[in-house]
């Protein structure tokens, strides 16, 4: 058995934000006692674009033109040139997270294009009153055929703390059409690019039943949907990537009519 090196991090959970220590300790093993030149441990942060089967042959033109772009780099030396005892040694180490520059510690998140390897904002309610009838769809081929139909509702605010509930209600005052399902979508976007173009992904990462069956009219029926903490993040925009979330409130009626309305969301972590 070789020498082997190991570093274990003091906090269970492993998140921390700018300004706070990291420490933990170096721990190396060996039968034998081993000369070295010195230890030293460098911590680094970037924001990359990483190409997925579902980019192929859309990022290959400016993929190389979207470098990483470093936000932490901190190196500190841990021991000088020597000599390790056979058995175990630990090294402590503890240094301040310290962004480059003027660059932001945006939060760790992995996507279908951006990777975030290690933000606190202000957040403003901003409520929602909708109404849906024929009228108010988008991109309708045939309008004349739709079934008549009113659903008034209301989102408590599109500006969400990410680690509470999205609320509101819905009400389906009347309906020509039997209705079979009422859903929420939660859609994240990921917008990726540089001078030689950008490309956009939407991706389906939630969707949950509100109302099944042919629900009563003029009944509220609410909604209540928590954000999956491993598929969402605080709302992101810079110069070369954006992750933007949205919701749709899909309502199926009979025999297979799909009605869909969009709302954009802002999320932020308090």
């Amino acid at each position: 058995m070789g020498t082997t090196l190991d570093i274990k991090i003091k906090r269970a959970n492993k998140v921390y934000h700018a300004g706070e220590m990291l420490s933990g300790v170096v721990v190396i093993s060996g039968k034998d006692s081993v000369q070295h030149q010195g230890v030293s441990l460098t911590v680094e942060g970037t924001v990359n674009l990483q190409l997925s089967a579902k980019s192929v042959g859309v990022f290959e033109a400016f993929y190389n033109s979207v470098k990483p772009i470093q936000i932490i780099n901190s190196t500190i030396e841990m021991a000088k040139p020597g000599k390790f005892p056979s058995g175990k040694t630990e090294i402590p180490f503890e240094f301040p997270l310290h962004v480059k520059g003027t660059r932001v510690l945006y939060e760790t998140y992995h996507g279908v294009f951006v990777n975030i390897q290690p933000q606190k904002g202000k957040l403003t309610p901003s409520p929602v009153d909708f109404t849906i009838t024929p009228d108010t769809l988008q991109n309708v081929k045939e309008r004349a055929l739709l079934p008549k139909f009113l659903i008034r509702g209301h989102l408590n605010s599109t500006n969400c703390v990410i680690t509470q509930p999205l609320t509101g209600e819905l009400v389906v005052e009347s309906s020509e059409a039997a209705i079979k399902s009422i859903e929420l979508q939660l859609v994240r976007v990921e917008t990726c690019g540089c001078a030689e173009g950008y490309a956009r992904d939407a991706t389906e990462i939630q969707n949950i039943q509100i109302a099944d069956g042919d629900v009563c009219r003029s009944l509220s029926v609410p909604i209540y949907m928590v954000f999956p903490r491993l598929f969402t993040c605080p709302t992101l925009e810079t110069t070369n990537f954006k992750v933007e979330f949205e919701v749709n409130v899909v309502v199926l009626l009979h025999p297979d009519q799909l009605i869909t309305e969009n709302f954009p969301l802002k999320l932020c972590r308090m």
